[in-house]
């Protein structure tokens, strides 16, 4: 899952909702299979009917917005949406900034896939999506980091032979190795604590109905059914 690098902190004013009447969930539509646009530019994927859902139960009017990966949580925080729902884990570096609900997904692995299976990702060039736990993780092995704005420029870099490996959520690299010349590389690495929905500090009430929903999911068997259907791990 994503970890943005935070230097933004001082967005953190005080923007908070004041319970308005359509709560607007911010996503970044570009992540299958947790959101994606769809043939007719909507929102789609696990994360949209997970939303839609959560917002039932927590009898609110929702609507979707989408916002690019690097500035999802600056723009939270200024006020733009009032919820993330976009494939976010849960780290230490962003509970400073922000407050979450109680993970959807139980942590699920992140891994590497290449052209050939003789790279070793400890050395190689690995691509990944720039702001992300995976990215932060390449910076800690012996590999050379290159960054790109969006997942789908990751594959791409590997495809062109721009780089020699990349690493993102299993999750999202599955259906691309089962579709391309692209192969799993190296050990899974899990990372994070999961995947949560993102609020701002000011918003600890609307931060607990959606918290509460997620729990009744749990409860009643349908976060694991919509887990399935999506082909997600990190069950429950």
């Amino acid at each position: 899952m994503k970890s943005l690098i935070l230097g933004t902190a001082a967005l953190a004013l005080s923007a908070g909702l004041a319970m308005a009447d359509t709560v607007r969930l911010g996503t970044e539509g570009a992540y299958p299979p947790y959101n994606f646009l769809n043939d007719a530019g909507e929102v789609d994927g696990f994360e949209r009917e997970l939303g839609d859902e959560l917002c039932k139960r927590a009898e609110l009017d929702c609507e979707w917005v989408t916002n690019d990966w690097d500035s999802i949580i600056p723009n939270l925080l200024s006020g733009n949406y009032d919820a993330i729902i976009a494939g976010m884990s849960i780290t230490a570096e962003r509970k400073e900034v922000v407050n979450f609900t109680t993970g959807y997904t139980r942590p699920s692995p992140s891994a590497y896939a290449a052209m050939s299976a003789d790279v070793d990702v400890n050395s190689a060039v690995v691509a990944a999506q720039a702001s992300t736990i995976q990215a932060s993780h390449v910076a800690t092995t012996g590999a050379t980091l290159v960054e790109f704005p969006t997942p789908d420029e990751t594959v791409a870099a590997v495809k062109a032979g721009e780089v020699d490996a990349v690493m993102a959520d299993k999750d999202f690299l599955i259906p691309i190795v089962g579709e391309t010349e692209l192969a799993f590389v190296a050990e899974d690495v899990l990372l994070g604590d999961g995947i949560g929905m993102a609020f701002r500090k000011s918003d600890d009430e609307l931060r607990g109905k959606f918290d509460a929903a997620v729990e009744s999911m749990k409860a009643d068997g349908s976060l694991n059914a919509l887990l399935e259907k999506w082909e997600i791990e990190g069950q429950f």
